[in-house]
C-alpha cells in the first residue's frame, strides 16, 4: 500500500515562489510506487487549497505523513508545526520548538552562544530609534529577524547606508539584528537526523555580488557552488562538528543547512545561520551536498520521510499522547 504523503507549499511568506519550486523538485522526485502525493497548496493571502488541514485529528484519515515546504514566517517558524501537533500527524522536518527559535536570528545566535558556538557579534533594535550608539565600526549587515532567503537584508558601510538598511529591514519584522560584517568566504553544510543527525560534505558559496542576497540566489544565475568546498580536512571537520553542534542546539530534527562564514583575518568559522526547511530547487545545496555524499534527491526524500514516522511512532507511545 503507497504511503500518502501530504505535501503542504505555497504559503503567505515572500518566499512563496521558492516554495513552489521547491515542492515540485521534492514531488517529482518522489517514487510513484511508494508514494500518493496529496497536494495542499496555500496561496498568498493565505488560502488553502483544497481544504486546509484540521487541527483535529479524526479529520485526517487519508493522510500518513505530512511534508510541509513552506519558507519562511508562517511555515519555517513552527507555525505549521503547531498545527501538525495538534492534528496528531507526523510530519518532516524539525518541530515547533527548533523551527521557531531557529527561524529568529537573535534567539539562535543566543543559544549557540550558550553552548560556546561562534557567531559574529551582534545588537538586535526592535524601534528604530534605538540605533544611535549602536554600532561602532563599520561594515554591517542589517536583518530581519524572522525571515529567509536573505530578503531585506542589507550591507551597510557608513551612517547613511545604516539608516536605509533599517528603515529596510524594519518593512519586514518588528525586530532587527545588526551584525559585524564578516569578510571572508561562505559555505553551507547540509545535516539530517533525528537522534543522531549526521553533515555532509560541505560546500563553498561564491557569490556574483558582494554577498549572497536574493537576488543572486534566485534571480541572476550567476552566483556559483563548489562541492566539495576547498577546504584542508580539518577545517571540513571543523564545519561539520559545528553545523551538528549548532542543529543540536536548537533540538533541531529531520534536517537543517547550517550556513558558514570563513574570517579571512583569522582563519575563524562563524555559524550565520540555521535553516529548518532549506530549499530543495533546482540550485538549492541541501540536496545537492547530500547526493556528493551518495544519497541522491529520491533517496533523501525516503529518508526524510523515514525520519518523519520514526518521531511520529515515538510520540504515539508517550503518555501525553494518550
Amino acid at each position: 500500500m503507497k504511503l500518502r504523503v501530504a505535501v503542504i507549499y505555497g504559503g503567505r511568506s515572500g518566499e512563496h515562489d521558492i516554495s513552489l519550486r521547491s515542492a515540485k523538485s521534492i514531488i517529482d522526485a518522489m517514487d510513484p510506487e511508494k508514494y500518493k502525493v496529496i497536494h495542499y497548496v496555500i496561496s498568498k493571502e493565505g488560502k488553502w487549497r483544497p481544504r486546509p488541514i484540521t487541527p483535529e485529528p479524526h479529520m485526517n484519515p487519508e493522510i500518513d505523513v505530512v511534508f510541509p515546504v513552506l519558507h519562511g514566517t508562517f511555515g519555517e517558524d513552527g507555525t505549521i508545526q503547531g498545527l501538525l501537533e495538534l492534528a496528531e500527524l507526523p510530519y518532516v522536518g524539525a518541530g515547533v520548538l527548533a523551527s521557531a527559535v531557529s527561524m529568529d536570528k537573535e534567539v539562535m545566535k543566543r543559544l549557540a552562544e550558550q553552548r560556546g558556538l561562534p557567531v559574529a557579534e551582534y545588537t538586535v533594535l526592535r524601534k528604530k530609534a534605538d540605533f544611535k550608539g549602536a554600532v561602532d565600526s563599520y561594515p554591517v549587515f542589517v536583518k530581519p529577524a524572522n525571515l529567509g532567503s536573505s530578503v531585506g537584508i542589507s550591507k551597510a558601510r557608513d551612517r547613511d547606508e545604516l539608516v536605509k538598511a533599517i528603515d529596510l529591514a524594519f518593512q519586514f519584522d518588528r525586530k532587527v539584528v545588526i551584525e559585524r560584517a564578516i569578510i571572508g568566504r561562505e559555505f553551507e553544510c547540509s545535516v539530517l537526523g533525528n537522534e543522531d543527525p549526521k553533515a555532509a560534505i560541505p560546500c563553498e558559496i561564491l557569490p556574483s555580488r558582494e554577498f549572497y542576497d536574493y537576488e543572486d540566489k534566485y534571480l541572476l544565475d550567476a552566483a556559483k557552488t563548489v562541492i566539495p568546498a576547498d577546504l584542508t580536512p580539518e577545517q571540513t571537520g571543523e564545519v561539520q562538528r559545528l553545523a551538528v553542534e549548532c542543529y543540536r542546539a536548537v533540538e533541531c530534527e529531520g534536517m537543517a543547512r547550517v550556513d558558514f562564514l570563513l574570517e579571512n583575518a583569522t582563519g575563524k568559522f562563524y555559524i550565520n545561520e540555521i535553516n529548518t526547511i532549506p530549499g530543495f530547487t533546482s540550485i538549492s545545496m541541501f540536496p545537492k551536498m547530500w547526493e556528493y555524499c551518495g544519497l541522491p534527491m529520491p533517496k533523501l526524500i525516503d529518508r526524510l520521510i523515514e525520519l518523519a514516522m520514526e518521531r511520529g511512532e515515538i510520540k504515539k507511545s508517550l503518555r501525553y499522547t494518550r
